[in-house]
């Protein structure tokens, strides 16, 4: 049977990419995005087998009208990529209050809409699985990205909480941990952890480790969490093993500003 996949914030950067590898391997692919316009035209890029929408994450009601649309069109829906996503970085007390609440708005209540929306049209699925898109900024507390850090530090949390909530539905609930990508979100970006780290990761890259988790069989030892890229691996690890004084010290050290 043809699978079908939601992503959201899908109509550029790692949702557009991760969009044309589902489509070209097959799926169903539903392309939704508060940008419309940029939706549409990538629908139309694709051709058969996508559908458009509009979505603002936000916002819970929407997210009910997006999904019954989408599974009255693809016939169940098997996958959700929680992908959108935003990001404001420079020093905490330097960024308004509100650009603060809606990272909060989009990047955690963006996801806990989606996946409580979701769960009734997953659990009548005959394969279910959820994805959220979590960072690197989430193994630790990121200096001059404290919303941002927070706000995966959330999703990661959630991603844990329901992959064992939901293993009575046989859903399983993943996330993917890139560090920096190629993306525009990361343009001109005032932290110092970009510019000691550099960008090495390109959508495609996220795009493929997405599509290993949704085509691995459902067993024990898939992991909850997947960093991506070597050098999320490392730090991934270390922090795992390493005491909070050394972790802290090593975030101090690659969040310095030249």
């Amino acid at each position: 049977m043809q699978h079908s996949v939601f992503i959201s914030g899908a109509a550029q950067g790692i949702g557009a990419e991760i969009a044309r590898l589902f489509h070209q391997k097959g799926y169903k692919v539903g392309i939704y995005d508060i940008n419309l316009e940029l939706a549409q035209a990538l629908a139309t890029e694709l051709g058969a087998n996508t559908k458009a929408g509009y979505l603002d994450v936000s916002d819970y009601p929407q997210w009910q009208i997006a999904l019954q649309e989408f599974q009255n069109w693809a016939g169940e829906l098997n996958i959700l990529i929680n992908n959108a996503g935003i990001l404001y970085s420079g020093a905490f007390e330097n960024t308004t209050i509100l650009s603060h609440h809606r990272t909060i708005d989009i990047n955690v209540k963006g996801v806990l809409n989606g996946c409580h929306a979701a769960l009734n049209y997953l659990q009548k699925a005959s394969f279910a699985r959820v994805i959220n898109l979590s960072s690197a900024s989430a193994i630790y507390g990121q200096a001059d990205l404290a919303s941002y850090s927070a706000s995966k530090f959330a999703v990661r949390g959630l991603t844990e909480a329901l992959d064992v909530e939901w293993q009575k539905y046989n859903i399983r609930v993943l996330d993917v941990m890139p560090l920096f990508v190629q993306t525009s979100m990361v343009k001109n970006m005032d932290a110092g952890s970009i510019q000691n780290i550099g960008v090495d990761l390109t959508p495609a890259d996220v795009a493929q480790q997405v599509l290993a988790l949704t085509q691995q069989r459902n067993h024990f030892l898939i992991p909850t969490h997947t960093p991506i890229g070597i050098k999320t691996k490392l730090m991934y690890q270390l922090s795992r093993i390493s005491p909070q004084f050394l972790n802290r010290i090593t975030n101090i050290l690659l969040s310095k500003q030249a």
